[in-house]
């Protein structure tokens, strides 16, 4: 079990407080088991003890199945210097309808959600409690904590009568569960990701995933296709390409792009290299496992063996080899 006091330099931290789908991610983490986890309100103060050594490293939200990228986390990544991502985690996304002990469900009026739980528990919410209205929360246990009255007092009015909440934060709270199982898409799932400071890079596994955020050069017809050029022309397919505006002027973007492949894969370190020459700022984040564990596949004109046999011949060429064709 974690420790929740501060002081070990072996500390991780995480969106808290505990009952969070973050720290579900984090559980995941076998080098995490019995170490100090620090918990944090936001992205910015996760990434802040990372950087500063008061944690060796991070679990925040990068991607949701059904939302797409986590743009707080994204836009992070891209200003925070000195950062690797370490490794990805899913967790599936479900929720429950808690309230404080003895409400019943045709008693709820008022629901805390935080906007995106709420969004993915409208279809549910409507359907069972088709006159409810809605509360925002800044997270989803905060939405249950709002339920509990403050420590020696009584609960005042003018709060919800219950809180769209994730599974276990009866196990954290004394709440009771009036409906399970109440997210709208049952196959929802985030993925997070484990970031500590820049370290060498793990080798590869033949399941890996790369990240990086890209600058284009200029605002110009094409401009987009030239940088994704640089991936196709290899066989590299990219399982997650995001825009989010780098800020100083309009039509200025940057990307977040997953590739399917490790850097030390010839044809991923040969796409850096191009991508390198095209962009201005190229932000590599990581090469790491792929939480699935899938295998990555190419065609044999895209293998390692293609890029070093291509290179042997061009410097046969240069040596004075005729570089006649072979069967390839």
């Amino acid at each position: 079990m974690p420790q929740n006091h501060d002081d070990s330099l072996d500390a991780y931290s995480y969106l808290g407080p505990a009952g969070t789908f973050t720290e579900a991610a984090l559980k995941q983490v076998p080098e995490a088991v019995g170490k100090t986890w620090r918990s944090v309100n936001n992205v910015g103060e996760a990434l802040g003890d990372v950087v500063a050594g008061r944690s060796v490293a991070a679990m925040i939200a990068i991607e949701n199945s059904v939302d797409g990228g986590v743009s707080a986390t994204q836009d992070a990544l891209a200003n925070v210097p000195g950062l690797r991502i370490l490794g990805e985690y899913l967790v599936p996304v479900d929720f429950v309808l808690v309230a404080r002990p003895g409400t019943s469900l045709d008693e709820v009026r008022v629901v805390n959600a935080h906007p995106v739980a709420y969004a993915q528990t409208r279809l549910w919410l409507e359907r069972s409690l088709p006159e409810h209205g809605h509360l925002p929360a800044t997270s989803n246990v905060a939405a249950a904590i709002a339920l509990l009255p403050p420590e020696g007092g009584s609960v005042v009015g003018g709060l919800a009568d219950a809180a769209v909440a994730p599974p276990g934060i009866t196990e954290h709270y004394p709440l009771e569960i009036l409906a399970s199982g109440i997210g709208d898409n049952p196959n929802a799932v985030t993925r997070f990701v484990l970031v500590g400071r820049v370290s060498a890079v793990p080798p590869a596994t033949g399941s890996d995933k790369t990240t990086l955020i890209a600058e284009l050069p200029d605002d110009r017809a094409g401009g987009l296709l030239d940088m994704l050029e640089q991936f196709a022309t290899r066989g590299i397919n990219m399982s997650l390409l995001q825009s989010r505006p780098i800020g100083d002027a309009l039509g200025r973007y940057r990307f977040v792009i997953d590739l399917d492949g490790h850097i030390l894969d010839e044809r991923v370190a040969d796409a850096l290299l191009g991508l390198k020459r095209f962009s201005p700022r190229v932000t590599f984040l990581g090469s790491y496992p792929r939480a699935d564990r899938e295998q990555v596949t190419v065609t044999t004109r895209y293998d390692n063996q293609a890029f070093v046999e291509a290179r042997d011949w061009l410097r046969g060429l240069i040596a004075g080899e005729p570089g006649e064709p072979d069967a390839r």
